[in-house]
């Protein structure tokens, strides 16, 4: 075999080893203004910023709350959720399908988090390469609504897999839709038998004191560590 004259380089080795660093300097400007920082996740459509919405509304009179909107472009969302009370900054990607460590860092350094109790990085719409990606989130939260099928974690298993908690939206419209809660459980506890699994409505608020339940859980487990 003749010996070759040129070098390969594994790029998404060194990507992905670089994305790991970023993730661990997140992590340390989180612990350091105690901000616990959730990567919220989904398709595009499937309700993220409805859900923050709510969530916000029901929060925002007992912690400072934070927003990374993500797109590709447009600022329709970051003045959704600036509107209904939370300090927010709009993210461009500048095409890519996802966030990264870096790109987080950035966004989390020019809103200034110091004066923040939670952060919501509302993720590109997508259900593939964001799962990729460790941006040095406390807690990755996962949106499958019902119009998108019940069979999404065996299409899309890197997101299920990764997962802390999966949020079946929309539940305001299952009537319509062939979308059953069973079945995705048990698809989904084939890939994480520890990922809990909370259908929510954000428009009827049905299953919401579950979601808020969990969250405000997960934010004083966190404080009280880092005391």
């Amino acid at each position: 075999m003749n010996k070759r004259e040129f070098d390969i380089l594994e790029t998404k080795y060194n990507v992905l080893a670089d994305n790991d660093k970023a993730a661990m300097e997140v992590r340390k400007m989180c612990k350091e203004t105690g901000t616990f920082l959730v990567n919220l996740m989904a398709s595009p459509g499937a309700g993220k910023t409805t859900t923050l919405v709510r969530t916000i509304e029901q929060l925002k009179n007992r912690y400072r709350i934070g927003v990374m909107e993500a797109d590709v472009d447009s600022d329709v969302d970051a003045v959704t959720v600036k509107n209904a009370g939370a300090k927010v900054i709009q993210l461009h990607t500048g095409g890519s399908c996802h966030m990264d460590a870096d790109m987080t860092k950035r966004g989390m350094e020019k809103l200034d988090v110091s004066d923040i109790d939670i952060l919501f990085l509302e993720n590109v719409g997508n259900l593939v390469c964001p799962a990729e990606f460790d941006v040095g989130a406390n807690k990755k939260v996962a949106i499958l609504s019902v119009p998108e099928g019940d069979d999404k974690p065996l299409k899309y298993p890197l997101m299920f897999e990764v997962s802390d908690l999966l949020l079946v939206g929309k539940m305001d419209v299952s009537p319509v839709f062939d979308f059953r809660v069973e079945n995705c459980k048990k698809y989904v506890e084939q890939l994480n038998p520890d990922m809990e699994v909370l259908p929510v409505s954000a428009k009827t608020g049905e299953g919401f004191d579950a979601w808020i339940n969990w969250l405000e859980k997960e934010v004083k487990a966190y404080q009280e560590e880092e005391r």
